[in-house]
């Protein structure tokens, strides 16, 4: 376990951070207040979305990407 003042931690706060992925880090204020770091690993990824329901197919998907770049290609040239 590492410990710091609110000072030292402030002033090294990306390597507090780095510490507390393998230790906890404690953070003392002035006042006698004391502060826990501990690293959560998040269980889901930020890819894991709830789905939509839809009528749309695959290829009207496809069809609305393809549309949608040909007007930003388009805009790009008139630019």
């Amino acid at each position: 376990m590492k410990v710091y003042t609110y000072s030292e931690a402030r002033q090294r706060f990306a390597d507090v951070l780095n510490i507390a992925r393998t230790e906890e880090v404690i953070i003392k204020r002035r006042g006698g207040e004391t502060f826990s770091i501990i690293f959560r690993k998040s269980t889901k990824s930020p890819f894991d979305v709830p789905g939509i329901k839809t009528k749309a197919t695959t290829r009207d998907i496809l069809e609305a990407v393809r549309e949608s770049r040909e007007r930003f290609t388009e805009q790009d040239i008139k630019d």
